[in-house]
């Protein structure tokens, strides 16, 4: 029996078990490197086709950017760059300058008067289609002074029974009144200009706030060399120079409830705060839940590094120590 054992064991030790298995690995080898190659090949012809792509579609919206393109204008066609003011409004952390009024006190602030300068000086040429009658509640005038202001008004609406239209008095949830039927009604009353609405117009144009502001206060004569044709004004703060709204806002041309002195530069500064919440009527709203958005993710952050430090502390700060078995002679 031991010698047929010992006949095994001499049988094993003259054969390679592992002969086959190393063939195969020495086929496999080559042909998973060439598999690696191929797919590293594949994902560097896909990244250049998103890179050669992406840089095509920035160059076909902004030009190239590693090219000086060339323009035939100059900087006056671009318009005076407006400066920077201190707007009540503009930090992270500051709000309108608004006042939530109630039924017995009418809260003055400067959206208040803002919408006092629209409504008598510039509702005469420009829309404010996005705004309703409702969105001046608790910001600027009490439910009963808007009610009474849209009830004004008179709105088409209908059919009534009979399949007519008729008049009826503005409610709290109807839009402003536009001051024209049309646009070519507006373009006709205007020389051909057509008058931009002003619910977005803060957002509609470079410079925002100051933008407005500098146009509404930029009025001058224009150089010498600068020739502006009839029926247009100067005002180097509008691209070309030459705009056909002429200058609306004189010292005194309204008379504010609260006694505010009405400047020119005090109604323009009153008209644009409106404007800007016109424009962005949530933007207290969003400043106040991104504060809190702020204040919860970064208590999430600390207690979520402080788990993370007492659950994995000890795991990463404990010792490992092998003690080899004793070698026995």
């Amino acid at each position: 029996m031991a010698g047929r054992f010992s006949f095994l064991r001499s049988a094993l030790k003259g054969t390679n078990p592992t002969a086959p298995f190393s063939r195969s690995h020495s086929t496999a080898a080559p042909q998973s490197a060439i598999a690696r190659a191929a797919s590293s090949n594949r994902t560097a012809v896909a990244l250049s086709a998103v890179s050669v792509g992406t840089f095509a579609w920035y160059s076909a919206l902004y030009g190239n950017p590693l090219l000086p393109e060339a323009k035939a204008e100059s900087a006056a066609d671009h318009g005076l760059h407006p400066p920077a003011y201190p707007w009540s409004h503009k930090g992270p952390f500051e709000t309108f300058d608004h006042a939530a009024p109630t039924l017995i006190w009418n809260g003055f602030n400067s959206i208040r008067r803002g919408y006092q300068v629209y409504r008598e000086v510039c509702s005469t040429c420009h829309s404010l289609d996005r705004i309703a009658w409702r969105n001046l509640v608790g910001v600027s005038h009490n439910v009963n002074e808007v009610k009474t202001m849209a009830e004004e008004i008179e709105y088409e609406d209908g059919p009534d029974a009979e399949g007519q239209m008729f008049q009826r008095p503005g409610k709290l949830s109807d839009y402003m009144p536009a001051p024209y039927a049309n646009e070519e009604a507006a373009r006709a009353g205007n020389a051909g200009a057509l008058p931009p609405d002003l619910s977005l117009i803060s957002k509609a144009r470079h410079g925002g706030a100051d933008y407005v502001y500098s146009l509404l206060t930029g009025y001058v004569d224009p150089p010498p060399g600068v020739e502006i044709r009839e029926g247009l004004n100067y005002n180097p703060y509008f691209p070309g120079g030459a705009i056909g709204m002429a200058r609306v806002l004189y010292d005194g041309l309204v008379e504010y409830d609260d006694g505010t002195p009405a400047t020119t530069s005090q109604m323009a500064k009153d008209v644009v705060t409106f404007l800007s919440w016109a424009s962005e009527p949530e933007l207290d709203e969003r400043k106040k839940m991104g504060l809190q958005a702020t204040i919860i993710l970064t208590s999430l952050l600390a207690m979520s590094i402080w788990v993370k430090k007492f659950k994995w502390g000890p795991l990463k700060a404990r010792k490992l120590v092998y003690n080899p078995p004793a070698t026995k002679h």
